[in-house]
């Protein structure tokens, strides 16, 4: 586990070849301090096409976190599901809530582009999939949810939830939908840990943290590769 992870972060340091392809639903890493880790986020895709083929794709990317709160994020391309090399970086997200700092990183232009946000981001990830979910929301007869209990992944308690929304047949060109999303939250590491979309229209996705280390990642993450070009924005 321990050369996976570092090979990951050792990528995110070098350019690497630009790849044009689909993206895949990434994990929002919290910002919290006191809780470092490093880990690996496995995509697997099935996109139902026009042709009512499906195409299986997959990515991985590298997530981190330091005691500071400082975060990691990767961005890497869907590639085939047949495919056994790893998917190259298109962009890295780091930051700082210490300063408010976000960086955002090119490595293929080896440009990076910084600002200073407003106010900081939230510090539990935002709801999965299409369905709003919180109290805020006024209950529909559309949705149902469901609490699915808990379990153990990569060593910490998750609690699941299944949200499942009917999109009705006249609002559907005559064919009723089922659209599911499922998502399994660690209190402890403050993360999704699994997250499912199913969408007949479209297809499935399934995002999977894995590989977790709780120990403090290497600084050297945190920081813009030198030679690169940097260019400051406005507040935001």
């Amino acid at each position: 586990m321990h050369r996976v992870l570092t090979g990951l972060t050792r990528l995110a340091l070098v350019v690497l070849i630009p790849v044009a392809t689909a993206q895949a639903r990434g994990v929002f890493v919290t910002p919290i301090p006191n809780v470092p880790l490093l880990a690996v986020v496995n995509t697997q895709s099935s996109q139902i096409q026009k042709d009512g083929t499906t195409l299986n794709r997959k990515t991985l990317s590298a997530i981190a976190r330091d005691g500071h709160g400082r975060i990691f994020n990767e961005r890497r391309p869907l590639i085939p599901a047949s495919e056994t090399a790893t998917p190259p970086i298109l962009s890295i997200l780091v930051y700082d809530p210490q300063t408010r700092t976000s960086t955002f990183i090119d490595p293929q232009n080896r440009v990076a582009w910084q600002s200073t946000l407003n106010r900081p981001p939230s510090a539990v990830p935002p709801d999965v999939g299409s369905i709003p979910l919180g109290g805020s929301t006024p209950a529909s007869p559309y949705i149902k949810e469901e609490d699915l209990g808990t379990r153990r992944m990569e060593g910490v308690d998750v609690h699941g939830t299944r949200d499942t929304q009917t999109i009705p047949a006249e609002t559907n060109g005559g064919k009723e939908i089922t659209v599911v999303d499922e998502y399994w939250y660690s209190e402890d590491l403050r993360l999704n840990m699994l997250a499912i979309h199913k969408d007949p229209r479209t297809g499935e996705q399934t995002t999977t943290v894995t590989q977790v280390d709780r120990g403090e990642p290497d600084p050297a993450i945190f920081e813009i590769p030198s030679g690169y070009k940097i260019i400051h924005r406005g507040a935001q």
